[in-house]
């Protein structure tokens, strides 16, 4: 007997058809010998709408508690319909909310992003477990958690999505579903490229760098609780059936990757590259890491300003890739001179977190300054730092990175 949590999205129970073909998908599995939990988020477009109204009726004078209890009315209501069609179509059901004694999920009081108290979530859910043991379909609302004193709070954009692999997590569920309204993960977003390809499957590395950098399948934080024994999967509610195809997430949630300091093994040599007017030259870039790229030498990263070109090499390719950059810039008209820089170590920070994190750059390199570590050189993106210091300081640059993040 396998043990499901199938998540649908807001777009998926859009209507009273929706909802009812939501329901008999979650009946057609039932019937099939499987236990059930059903994670749903309020109907389309009913939280934008409460925060409207709440915005024009009150203003900047609602609270925080007060906008979560009011942004909390569309998953509230979205349970009660979606267990009552269960229960319609002859499955019993129980809808379950923050205000039922059988809530597991338990947050801060933080009200509209608290934070998960993991540990006392775990313990709740064998409510949940003992509901599915007994034949109950239980209708869980996303987005919502309970704060200390019992208030609601709520989990955040995408919390949906978040309850749905906590739940799988906590219950040793078989396999998480996410039903929505694509159908699955695309090769790009299919409304600019018509020849965007779904994907059978993608890792939770991959899923999580597209979702954090604005893929709307799903919320990046929700893959946190990617347990390795479950199974995932984002199919098309259109067509009303759970063991549709879609696109399968593999691999587990790898916590020491995902949220990490690492320094690279050997030393990283820069060859800065100079000239005028740089940036308007098409194709400059290319040119010179194509050059390189022909005699098998790897790039550990590209930088780029008003009138110069950084490249980062391992040192043992460095003498090469040097002359090799040369030639390019004799032979181009924009560029003027190159230079082989000190050795540097490279230290990479990487985490899901440091897109929501202001201030995570200085928290990273202000330790570096008060110890006089010179940054040589730093590259971000929105789940990576990557910093060049000179080789001698790495190892300790590496340890006060990581003290930070501890």
């Amino acid at each position: 007997m396998d043990l499901i949590v199938a998540k649908f999205g807001g777009t998926s129970v859009g209507d009273g058809s929706r909802i009812k073909k939501a329901a008999q998908s979650v009946v057609n599995e039932y019937m099939k010998g499987n236990q059930i939990v059903v994670v749903v988020s309020a109907v389309n477009k009913t939280t934008d709408e409460l925060i409207v109204l709440s915005d024009q009726a009150v203003g900047a004078s609602l609270t925080d508690k007060q906008k979560a209890e009011i942004m909390a009315m569309g998953e509230l209501t979205s349970v009660r319909l979606f267990s009552a069609t269960i229960e319609s179509l002859g499955v019993k059901s129980e809808y379950i909310d923050p205000y039922h004694e059988l809530w597991p999920i338990v947050t801060d009081s933080n009200s509209l992003e608290a934070t998960i108290d993991f540990n006392t979530t775990t313990k709740k859910v064998e409510g949940i477990k003992n509901l599915v043991n007994q034949g109950i379909i239980p209708v869980v609302c996303g987005f919502l958690g309970q704060g200390p004193s019992g208030e609601v709070t709520t989990l955040g954009r995408g919390g949906s999505d978040v309850t749905a692999f906590l739940l799988g997590h906590c219950l040793d569920a078989t396999e998480v579903v996410i039903v929505t309204d694509v159908e699955g993960v695309m090769s790009t977003d299919p409304n600019k490229i018509e020849e965007a390809q779904l994907l059978d499957e993608i890792s939770v590395e991959e899923m999580r760098d597209l979702a954090t950098h604005g893929a709307q399948v799903l919320h990046p934080h929700a893959l946190k609780y990617k347990d390795p024994s479950i199974s995932a999967k984002i199919i098309n509610f259109a067509h009303g059936d759970l063991s549709s195809k879609g696109t399968r997430i593999v691999g587990p949630f790898e916590g020491d990757m995902l949220k990490c300091v690492t320094m690279y093994k050997n030393p990283i040599s820069l060859i800065a590259i100079v000239g005028e007017a740089m940036l308007k030259k098409t194709g400059l870039i290319a040119t010179l890491s194509g050059s390189l790229a022909d005699s098998e030498i790897n790039i550990f990263g590209i930088s780029a300003g008003q009138n110069s070109i950084t490249t980062f090499v391992d040192k043992s390719d460095s003498n090469k890739a040097y002359h090799l950059l040369h030639q390019v810039v004799v032979e181009t008209d924009v560029l003027s001179s190159l230079s082989l820089g000190r050795d540097t170590a490279m230290i990479t920070f990487v985490s899901p977190d440091i897109i929501d994190t202001p201030g995570i750059i200085s928290d990273i390199t202000e330790p570096l300054r008060k110890n006089e570590i010179n940054i040589v050189e730093i590259i971000s993106s929105q789940t990576a730092i990557v910093l060049f210091v000179n080789w001698e300081d790495g190892e300790k640059a590496r340890e006060l990175i990581k003290e930070v993040l501890e």
